[in-house]
């Protein structure tokens, strides 16, 4: 058994050995601390034997053949000096290269570069290493990524280093789904289903314990029962693959469901009726609830999450909802452990201060305002989720202008309650003043002045406008009718996009279908957009630009978002148009299924390709090896990345960080293209 154990130790280590020989250069990294915030990173590269690697130093001529080494643009700041190179180099004069006089290593050389960095500094240097050598008489290109993390800890106790990589959203968003919990909790906290537990729980545990400590130890032990158990319900949505609550969240079954759910919901809400789960659930699990046992406090801990759920169940979905994707697994857990605390939060407060329990506002009509409010916001919500269906089935039903329209209806309705003009089944009358009149308190009056506001700033998008605030959730644009505003006679400059956009290759693959989709900033600056890579590819060959492909999704909220925020820049939308040929991929697209000869294997998604959708999620995945969009790729016309890895959405950047994005691809694209 040893024998074959050896063996295949020693087929496995020749397999690599032999893999790592084909490779013509092997790049090795490391990074050095010199202090201060100073580091040196190395790079090492070994030509392998017959290998001719050229330096970083221009040739004699006017050849661009020399090896480039680049940095993503949003790091350049972080870098001192220029780049180094030492090795032992050869010099001579190629006969294959117009006589230049080249540079070149047959051994390890190095080059290192400098990085600075500020106390607290957590960042990851991104680069690439457009690399070219000789083999026998040809000359032949290569790349390599960068990637590499960099972080600035200070020793003082009184500062500490960010653990997060700096404008990196993917590793702030579980962080994001932990605060939203929280606000969900805190609201879900003044809900009727709890707000009206809160003093005969709290008074429950101090009464019958011996003690006041004691008491407090077992309201702390309830709140903690009540956030594991939310926490519980994250954990096990976790479990499931990466790719689910994206898959799960675009699926127009999973959004018709959500929509029926916040219809119900809402509907309750304004006081259709009532939700109610079977009354033997909250006794079965009552009869188990015992306050001077832990076992019974948690029992107390869980009825409460099932008594509530008629008040609580939409804010779980929502959460659950928005969790997963760039936050992965850790998503649902943290976003379910900010709800449970959030929810619980309250409990302890009120069980360390008691006496605040005698000035907690009885439960009553402010209550029932507060739940016909809500009402009307999950009536608007289930439109959104509604809309997703409409998009994905392609019905237009629920078209920009329609749903911009009832949204207007919705907030004004609500605004018009809050003053007092609408009354529902359990409304009670307003209070009333020292002569008996009724009046409004000034919280729902400043709440009303928000809806009626919100109301009017929806309405100029009945006409075209991009509505920022809210770009995320209404319908793209090319699903208007019609749009009042264009931008035509102030767009950027046309450039070599003339030719293009005059028909010398146009478009044509899924236009009809997704140019509903185009984003109004695409729209109002004529921007030609492909749909299909492969057009996308043949355009750029012809007009000899880069591509700009647009990772996206039909009913992907962050890239709506980017589409209006970063897109109508001027500098981005001029480049954008003049100097890239843009590609738009959506990667829930499945309504269109490939032809039987394009359909295939995906090892990167460990499944078959069967609709367009498949196909270009799996194309993301060739390129980048990630999921998730918005995400922006970029790439030479025969299909090569430009950058390592993709451009995604960040709320913490804006339109020049990304317009500098596009100048560093422009400068890399035009090195190789000479």
């Amino acid at each position: 058994m040893i024998k074959y154990k050896l063996l295949f130790i020693v087929s496995l280590l020749l397999s690599l050995t032999i893999a790592a020989q084909e490779q013509p250069v092997q790049f090795n990294f490391n990074k050095v601390d010199i202090g201060k915030g100073e580091f040196i990173l190395n790079i090492t590269a070994k030509p392998a034997p017959g290998i001719k690697l050229l330096s970083i130093q221009k040739l004699s001529g006017s050849l661009p053949v020399n090896t480039v080494i680049s940095f993503d643009s949003v790091i350049q700041k972080y870098l001192l000096d220029s780049i180094t190179e030492t090795g032992k180099p050869v010099t001579e004069k190629d006969t294959a290269l117009d006589n230049a006089t080249i540079k070149f290593y047959t051994d390890s050389l190095q080059w290192t570069q400098k990085i600075k960095l500020n106390p607290g500094d957590s960042i990851r240097i991104i680069g690439n290493i457009n690399y070219y050598y000789k083999k026998g008489e040809s000359v032949e290109s290569g790349e390599k990524g960068i990637s590499m993390q960099f972080e600035y800890k200070q020793t003082s106790a009184a500062t500490t280093a960010n653990p997060v990589t700096e404008g990196s959203f993917e590793n702030k968003s579980w962080m994001i789904l932990l605060f939203l919990g929280m606000g969900a909790g805190l609201l879900a906290f003044i809900t009727p289903c709890v707000y009206a537990l809160v003093p005969v729980t709290v008074s429950l545990f101090l009464k019958r314990s011996k003690t006041a400590l004691q008491g407090r130890k077992n309201v702390l032990f309830y709140a903690v029962s009540i956030i594991l158990i939310y926490t519980a319900i994250g954990a096990l949505a976790s479990v499931v693959p990466k790719t689910f609550w994206n898959n799960l969240s675009t699926h127009w079954i999973f959004n018709l469901f959500l929509f029926l759910m916040f219809l119900v919901f809402g509907l309750s809400f304004l006081g259709a009726f009532d939700i109610n789960l079977p009354s033997s659930w909250a006794n079965k699990l009552d009869s188990k609830s015992n306050s001077n046992s832990y076992a019974g406090i948690f029992f107390m801990a869980f009825t409460l999450v099932v008594v509530s759920f008629s008040c609580t169940g939409n804010f779980v979905a929502s959460i659950l909802g928005l969790a997963g994707g760039k936050a992965g697994n850790i998503g649902p857990v943290s976003g379910m452990f900010g709800f449970g605390f959030g929810l619980a939060f309250p409990f302890i407060i009120f069980a360390f201060f008691p006496k605040l329990l005698t000035v907690l506002t009885k439960s009553g009509g402010w209550q029932n305002a507060l739940k016909v409010s809500l009402g009307f916001i999950e009536l608007a919500f289930a439109l959104k989720f509604l809309s997703n269906v409409d998009v994905a089935k392609n019905l237009r039903i629920l078209d920009r202008e329609v749903f911009i329209v009832l949204w207007v209806v919705l907030f004004s309705l609500l605004g018009f309650y809050l003053l007092g003009k609408l009354k529902f089944k359990h409304d009670s009358e307003l209070p009333k003043n020292d002569w008996g009149l009724e009046y409004i308190p000034i919280p729902r009056l400043l709440l009303a002045i928000a809806a009626l506001a919100f109301s009017l700033y929806l309405i100029p998008g009945l006409w075209g406008a991009p509505l920022n605030a809210v770009s995320a959730f209404v319908p793209a644009a090319g699903t208007q009718d019609f749009i009042l505003y264009n931008q035509t006679e102030k767009s950027v400059s046309s450039g070599n996009n003339a030719s293009l956009n005059s028909g010398s290759l146009p478009p044509v693959k899924y236009v009809k279908r997704l140019s509903n989709y185009e984003p109004l900033a695409a729209k109002q600056n004529n921007l030609t957009i492909y749909y299909d890579y492969k057009e996308a590819l043949a355009a750029s060959k012809i007009l000899h630009k880069p591509v700009m492909i647009d990772f996206t999704g039909i009913q992907c909220v962050n890239c709506r978002k980017f589409e209006a925020t970063i897109w109508p820049d001027n500098a981005v939308i001029s480049k954008m148009k003049n100097d890239f040929v843009v590609v738009s991929l959506f990667s829930d697209y499945d309504d269109e299924e490939l032809p039987d000869n394009e359909k295939f294997f995906s090892t990167n998604l460990n499944g078959e390709v069967v609709t367009v959708g498949d196909k270009n999620e799996d194309l993301q995945q060739q390129l980048i090896h990630a999921s998730g969009q918005p995400n922006y790729v970029f790439v030479d016309s025969d299909g090569k990345l430009l950058v390592p890895g993709g451009y995604g959405y960040n709320p913490t950047k804006g339109a020049k960080e990304f317009a500098a994005h596009l100048d560093n691809v422009l400068e890399i694209f035009k090195k190789r293209s000479l």
